[in-house]
């Protein structure tokens, strides 16, 4: 049977008004990078609600014993920015999980670089790309995941804004992904940009034209 892609986008203000700011085309650099941080942060804090693995513990405290939640060392996270872009959501992300590992992906001329080594088999894996335009870019790197084990509940997408046409895409090809995202546009125009979309994203976050080196 086929899985449908669950899309969760959080209805919470501060995420509203922060993909507001993004969209804005007169929001400096500046302020442009501190509301993609900022939904960096809220869209993992909403994406590990029902997902961190966490364990139930007795704690001594000052006046007695209490039983806590806490989070579980033993599982792993790993965050997979996809850069450059993805920068900006995970300097937010980094925040709620300090102490995830990261290694950043590279689109090098249509060619994925940086996913190499194995993924532990219980780890759970974080990927933050700045947004779902076509879902070219994501589904290379799912397809990648998948052959590596890295699929289902083990996974989660965050990522600043979405297209109609792009998480069609993604979902006739990884119908059991969970993403969360601040918005979705529904229409994307002849190059491809989302409309209306959140502007030239590398260029408006590092505040000039980038050149993406390995």
């Amino acid at each position: 049977m086929a899985m449908a892609l669950r899309v969760v986008v959080p209805p919470h203000p501060l995420i509203a008004h922060w993909l507001g700011v993004l969209r804005d085309r007169h929001t400096p650099p500046a302020l442009y990078a501190t509301a993609t941080a900022e939904l960096g942060r809220w869209l993992t804090y909403e994406a590990l609600r029902d997902w961190l693995p966490h364990r139930r513990l007795v704690l001594d405290t000052h006046l007695g014993p209490c039983e806590a939640d806490l989070v579980d060392p033993a599982i792993p996270l790993l965050a997979l920015p996809q850069l450059t872009a993805g920068l900006g959501l995970w300097q937010g992300a980094q925040t709620v999980i300090p102490a995830a590992q990261v290694r950043h992906l590279w689109d090098h001329g249509g060619v994925l670089t940086g996913l190499d080594g194995p993924i532990e088999s219980r780890c759970g894996v974080l990927v933050f790309t700045a947004e779902l335009a076509d879902g070219t870019s994501l589904i290379q790197l799912l397809d990648q995941l998948a052959t590596r084990g890295v699929s289902g509940d083990r996974l989660r997408v965050v990522t600043a804004l979405a297209s109609g046409p792009g998480l069609k895409a993604v979902g006739e090809r990884h119908g059991a992904l969970t993403l969360y995202t601040a918005g979705i546009d529904p229409d994307l125009n002849e190059p491809g940009q989302i409309v209306p979309g959140i502007g030239p994203v590398a260029e408006r976050l590092f505040g000039g034209t980038v050149v993406a080196t390995p």
